[in-house]
């Protein structure tokens, strides 16, 4: 890899110039892209490895909820590469979320793939998670729909890719998901059969998505105020890590939903080397609106009530700051142009609180001078 070389590297050469190594790569979602500045340079004064992705909901062929298709994006995120010279991130597509699994979603989703690959894309998340059978007799028929999905995609990916390496992340246990008892949790057989399935269909994927009591966004108590995110269960995210290392399957946990978990219990508690990538979406989109309400406050006003007369009628009984914590991200595209055109002070606040907040998080992630093990990896000749 070129030092100047600001282009993005795939998803797999990163993972795996961290593998053995008690470090949690950091995945931002970046879905107001004027944060990606000061992430980059925080990774560059840190020296720590990075992907930059958006979820199919987040972009897709329309531009999803933030207005930006996947061109767009790539544009955005290698513009803020370049400006900082950092040269160790890896352009990932988030949850490519498959629902109903039928031809016509494949189809589409094999579409916004194109797209992806055409715009620079080095690192994809397959999520078929949400195809689970409930009738299932054995662990493998009730992910039979998820591992022949998740097959048939990851080997378009590769068949488009034309032998050039990428990143590939896996998902089977839906994250967020409840039954009667609260958040459904991945067991180890799963994810040991789900991984072994797919490497039975030539699949071999860096990283596994699963459900470890984490959700997307923030927590709140029963008065609609947020709280500490405190639900992972370390020790089944840990038996996880051993089930597979004991198999020999060779792939490390992911772990998505990080807004609101202490940084302090991530430093200090999580396991990382079996958790080797951490997602961070809300996280950066809170710190551009609590940026402009301060710097912006016209436009702030402005979104939130745009959101609160969009969505308080749909979620009645919930307080207004839940109201619009959950549903301010459908704004972005609403408010797409003014987000874009905020001056020139506003932006730079708005990429020096990014800057600072990745430099803890990088820390909390024990990720500080992982590029240059991502570097020396790359550079190591193939045996």
């Amino acid at each position: 890899m070129k030092p100047n070389n600001s282009s993005p590297i795939p998803g797999s050469a990163i993972l795996a110039g961290v593998s053995g190594r008690k470090a949690i790569i950091m995945a931002a979602n970046v879905r107001i892209a004027t944060v990606a500045e000061g992430i980059f340079r925080a990774a560059k004064d840190t020296d720590s490895a990075v992907f930059m992705e958006l979820a199919r909901s987040e972009c897709d062929l329309r531009g999803g909820y933030t207005g930006m298709t996947p061109q767009v994006f790539s544009g955005k995120m290698n513009a803020a590469a370049k400006a900082t010279g950092f040269d160790a991130w890896a352009l990932h597509a988030d949850h490519i979320s498959i629902k109903k699994g039928d031809v016509a979603e494949i189809e589409q989703t094999k579409q916004l793939i194109d797209a992806q690959i055409r715009a620079g894309y080095t690192s994809f998340a397959i999520d078929a998670s949400h195809l689970f059978s409930f009738e299932g007799k054995t662990v493998r028929e009730e992910l039979a729909e998820n591992i022949r999905v998740t097959t048939d995609l990851a080997q378009y990916i590769e068949s488009k890719m034309k032998g050039n390496e990428f990143g590939l992340e896996v998902e089977v246990g839906e994250i967020g998901r409840k039954d009667g008892d609260g958040l459904v949790l991945t067991r180890p057989e799963e994810a040991v059969e789900f991984i072994r399935a797919l490497k039975e269909n030539n699949v071999h994927p860096q990283v596994l998505a699963i459900a470890n009591g984490s959700t997307h966004g923030h927590t709140y108590d029963e008065n609609g105020n947020v709280v500490e995110q405190l639900s992972i269960d370390i020790p089944q995210t840990k038996a996880i890590a051993a089930a597979l290392r004991n198999n020999e399957l060779n792939v490390g946990i992911a772990q998505h939903g990080i807004t609101g978990t202490p940084r302090e219990l991530i430093n200090l508690h999580f396991p990382k080397g079996d958790i080797i990538k951490g997602n961070v979406g809300t996280f950066w989109q809170d710190v551009v609106f609590d940026t402009l309400k301060v710097y912006e406050p016209a436009l702030y006003k402005d979104i939130r009530n745009w959101t609160l007369e969009k969505y308080r009628p749909v979620n009645p009984g919930k307080k207004d700051r839940q109201v619009f914590d959950g549903n301010c991200k459908f704004a972005i595209k609403e408010f797409y142009s003014d987000l874009y055109a905020v001056d020139a002070e506003t932006e730079m606040a708005i990429q020096a609180m990014a800057y600072a907040e990745s430099l803890v998080f990088f820390r909390a992630f024990g990720s500080y001078g992982s590029a240059a093990l991502v570097r020396k990896k790359m550079a190591k000749p193939a045996a």
